[in-house]
């Protein structure tokens, strides 16, 4: 039996957080340990960071898409799956052994693998690889009998407490039989909440030059509840897993220099807007910039990890220290399973605080490989065409990070990740409808672009947009909407030849 349920012990988590004293304070970055830029050193970045204007040639340094950290392109499924290429040789064990508990097979409670134990009863994923593929995206199951395990919905319905510490903050919560997230496997003697199953529609968009793309529509629907009707109103959100590189290097991209892209009132009347997410953090108990998934809904890679153990696996950390995942009061079998928690062993948890900090070290620094092809006419005509037609406006290609203590491979790094990290109206097309913290049912974080084509290499998978529906780079330019509705109507004007160019830019990223 469980020593104390799940819900009980994020009350008792939250109870002794401290409050936040300031208002203001979610623009501070406790996670990191920041040596103060000089007054010079703020100049040389904002004119290393001004958007170029020549395009007859790369620019300096554009290659080492993660800076120092970059590392050499590998043309094998492993492309992802590298270490920041400035790591001192002493940490390469610490990033191996982050491998090792990343790719661990998790079991139910109780087993002989007491270092293994406590998964679900009810789960997602048997280990973080499973859904993040050789450290790569997820996608969808294409047919019946395909695998749904590196794709997920999310739950909530309107309503619940407000937050007002955060602006703006939308009220939402789990919902209340199945909670935040579809679990669709379960132990030997539970019950899996339910099945995702997809119906797609399809429709073609013809260019300017006659070509037809077809586009794919996909409607999602729970098969089987098997814990009752849920509650009226319930919101869904597919999402595909994301891929895991660069994310140190976003991770320590000053919030400043983040907040200075905001432009949430528009106020220069370029069409786009671009606001932070600003959600609670319950590491630090207060407000943070959130930086992480597809709504930029976590603000560290520690907390976002151990979300993940809680939600997708069923496992207790430090900041989520129930055993029993998201399971809800209506799951009471779920409640009272034997957990993975034995005094004496691991903290008393299942994954203790020394597992969740090698995890985050990987998470860390698996590396962003370096651009291709950087020199090609036709990559650099590309380059020219995504930025007069206003791609980087949301896109952002490029900052420099924080100098910090303790974080070699993150510090001071001229990076080129190709995204701003707010969040941007995508129209009806890509809207899920449903909010999280301060985002609106179609505000979407701008993915990063770094590596974009090599996923199809990595996993064999060619997908793109949150839940996975685009297929190739023009569908997913052709989904955009909203704030980049301009831009999507540019590329559908473009000639043949341009089109190829500015497509041969993005595979060289």
């Amino acid at each position: 039996m469980r020593l104390l349920g799940g819900t009980a012990l994020a009350i008792l988590a939250c109870a002794a957080q401290a409050e936040p004293t300031d208002m203001s304070s979610w623009q501070d970055e406790p996670h990191l340990d920041i040596i103060p830029r000089t007054v010079e050193e703020a100049a040389r970045i904002g004119a290393v960071t001004a958007p170029t204007t020549d395009f007859n040639a790369p620019e300096r340094f554009e290659q080492k898409t993660g800076g120092a950290a970059t590392t050499r392109y590998l043309d094998t499924a492993d492309a992802f799956s590298q270490f920041s290429a400035n790591m001192p040789f002493e940490s390469e064990l610490k990033f191996k052994v982050g491998n090792g508990i990343f790719r661990k097979l998790w079991v139910g409670a109780p087993s002989s693998t007491k270092g293994s134990d406590g998964l679900g009863p009810l789960y997602n994923a048997r280990s973080c690889q499973n859904c993040h593929i050789k450290d790569g995206r997820g996608h969808l199951p294409e047919n019946p009998d395909d695998s749904r395990v590196s794709a997920l919905l999310r739950l909530s319905i309107p309503g619940g407490g407000g937050q007002l510490l955060i602006p703006d903050y939308i009220p939402t919560m789990p919902e209340p039989v199945y909670g935040g997230q579809l679990q669709d496997l379960a132990l030997e003697g539970y019950l899996a909440e339910g099945s995702i199953e997809i119906e797609w529609s399809a429709f073609p968009v013809t260019l300017a030059d006659g070509s037809v793309v077809e586009l794919r529509k996909p409607l999602f629907r729970i098969e089987g509840y098997r814990y009752g009707a849920p509650q009226d109103g319930l919101m869904m959100s597919p999402r595909v897993t994301p891929q895991m590189i660069g994310l140190g290097l976003l991770e320590s991209v000053p919030a400043a220099d983040i907040l200075a892209l905001a432009d949430p009132g528009d106020s220069d009347g370029d069409g786009i807007s671009g606001r932070p997410n600003i959600v609670w953090s319950d590491e630090f108990g207060r407000p943070l910039l959130g930086r992480f998934g597809l709504k930029a809904g976590k603000p560290t890679i520690r907390e976002q990890s151990a979300k993940a153990f809680a939600d997708d696996m069923g496992l207790s950390t430090p900041l989520f220290p129930g055993p029993s995942g998201e399971c809800t009061p209506v799951q009471a079998d779920c409640l009272n399973a034997t957990a993975g928690q034995e005094p004496g062993i691991r903290d008393g948890l299942e994954v203790d605080g020394q597992a969740l900090d090698l995890v985050t070290f990987y998470a860390r620094n698996l590396a962003v490989p370096e651009r291709r092809n950087l020199d090609d006419p036709a990559v650099l005509r590309g380059k020219e065409i995504a930025y007069s037609i206003g791609c980087t406006s949301c896109h952002n290609p490029k900052f420099v990070t924080h100098r910090l203590n303790g974080q070699v491979e993150q510090s001071f790094q001229l990076i080129w990740p190709y995204t701003d990290m707010l969040l941007h109206d995508m129209g009806d097309g890509l809207a899920d409808n449903r909010p999280e913290s301060r985002a609106t049912g179609r505000e979407w974080r701008t993915a990063p672009l770094w590596g974009i084509t090599l996923n199809r290499q990595v996993t064999g998978v060619e997908n793109y947009l949150h839940d996975g529906r685009a297929r190739s780079l023009i569908e997913a330019i052709l989904w955009h909407g909203g704030e980049a509705q301009a831009a999507r109507d540019a590329v559908v004007g473009l000639s043949t030849e341009d089109r190829k160019a500015l497509l041969a830019w993005l595979e060289s990223l």
